[in-house]
């Protein structure tokens, strides 16, 4: 008998776990506790923009037209418990307010709404990103929760999806990390893997430490780069220098490599920075907290981008106050192919500038009405084109491929003065320059 699955949680990874999952030929329930959001599902509609995650759900969802039907979503626990071999926890972990510290209410409550429900033998797995510890507690609320008692196991298999990319990351995913206490556990998840572990992607069996370890120490080392790049483009911009030369030339080293090595106004998202505060107030708690002080620098170094490009701006138009000056924002999510503007650098900037009296409009291809909901004073346009009307600076600040192939001379038949300032170094200068614009990014006060 083929492994039935369920998926806790709807949202950005649960929806696109639950997809893959019924992609990979199982038959999945997906759980949300959100009525609204499982009636979305339901129609295969999603709740967010993730490039072909629509089209796997019209694939799958019960009663589309032409689907497999092995897809279907519920709002019951005790239906989904019914139904499943094998439980996914694919609730949000957010930063607590006021706090660094990871919040771990949804987890909690997903694991206590299943686990009474739990007749017979089962595996629940957490995907959601915990501080370390949490899956050894876990499995002791399962123990004493389940009627099923010993023949209900934990394990932990954090995700590593990009937003952008997570549905291929979810089908071909570049490694598997599994932190299991038995052989029945491994066993189960190498079976849910199967096509993938086929397809060549490495399975690597940890403790639950170790497992719950791995995403955040990855999303450190990610921050860490790119915060270091962006300390070397402080340095370039005191010293004359062109960071984008300094990267390429630093890149060529295979034990350093290429990626993420692009000077900007720094991270953002619903990942990177919580899960980099979190896991500096676990270090905290452990007694390790001095093991990672580093992580407060790379923070620092992260949130200081952003008043940089705001002062780069000022610059830009003379020194002076922005009040009155028109300022064009392309770009409003943390990253391209994303409509996700959580903790976005670009929206920051925005609202700095437009907190400080300048009339900023945004426009991004996917994330304007996120935007408009965290920023409903901004101003908002249909097109780069309308966006840069009448503009005394133009900022670029998602790297958007939309973005990348604008005509420079297109845009300077409509704004008031030539200047683009690239808070990303993705666009090219001397395409611009071309056109009449003056060029300017951080780090590269030459080039």
């Amino acid at each position: 008998m083929s492994l039935r699955i369920t998926v806790i949680g709807t949202g950005y990874l649960g929806a696109t776990h639950a997809a893959a999952m019924a992609e990979l030929g199982f038959e999945v329930l997906g759980l949300d506790i959100v009525p609204e959001k499982i009636e979305m599902l339901r129609r295969g509609e999603v709740p967010m923009y993730e490039p072909g995650l629509e089209e796997l759900l019209h694939r799958h969802v019960a009663g589309l037209e032409g689907s497999t039907g092995r897809l279907r979503f519920t709002t019951d626990y005790a239906e989904a418990a019914a139904f499943g071999d094998v439980h996914f926890i694919c609730v949000n972990t957010p930063q607590k307010h006021g706090e660094y510290a990871c919040d771990m209410r949804y987890v909690d409550s997903a694991v206590t709404s299943l686990a009474p429900h739990l007749t017979g033998p089962a595996l629940v797995v957490g995907k959601s990103t915990v501080p370390v510890g949490s899956a050894d507690r876990l499995a002791r609320t399962i123990a004493g929760l389940a009627p099923a008692g010993e023949e209900v196991e934990l394990a932990w298999n954090p995700e590593f999806l990009r937003e952008g990319f997570a549905v291929q990351d979810t089908l071909h995913p570049d490694r598997i990390v599994v932190g299991v206490r038995s052989e029945r556990a491994e066993k189960l998840l190498r079976e849910v893997y199967a096509t993938p572990i086929a397809e060549g992607s490495p399975f690597v069996v940890t403790d639950f430490p170790t497992a719950e370890l791995v995403k955040t120490a990855a999303n450190s080392f990610l921050a860490t780069k790119i915060s270091f790049i962006n300390a070397m483009a402080e340095v370039c911009e005191a010293a004359g220098g062109d960071v984008a030369k300094l990267a390429e030339a630093i890149g060529y080293d295979d034990r350093i490599g290429r990626k993420f090595l692009r000077a900007g106004i720094g991270f953002g998202g619903g990942c990177l920075p919580k899960d980099i505060r979190a896991f500096m107030a676990r270090a905290g708690e452990l007694g390790a907290d001095q093991a990672l002080t580093f992580l407060r620098e790379i923070d620092s170094i992260n949130m200081r981008q952003r008043g940089q490009m705001v002062e780069l701006a000022r610059q830009a138009l003379g020194g002076g106050p922005f009040l009155g000056r028109r300022v064009a924002v392309l770009g409003a999510t943390f990253k391209p192919d994303s409509d996700d503007v959580r903790d976005s650098p670009a929206l920051n900037v925005a609202g700095q500038i437009h907190l400080q009296g300048g009339q900023v409009t945004v426009y991004d291809p996917k994330g304007m009405d996120n935007a408009r909901r965290v920023f409903p004073t901004l101003g908002y346009a249909e097109s780069a084109l309308e966006a840069v009307r009448g503009a005394d600076v133009v900022l670029h600040l998602t790297e958007w491929r939309e973005f990348r192939e604008l005509d420079p001379a297109e845009l300077g038949e409509v704004v008031a003065a030539r200047v683009i300032l690239d808070g990303r170094n993705a666009l090219d200068p001397e395409r611009w320059r071309r056109a009449g614009w003056t060029y300017r990014a951080m780090g590269r006060p030459t080039a």
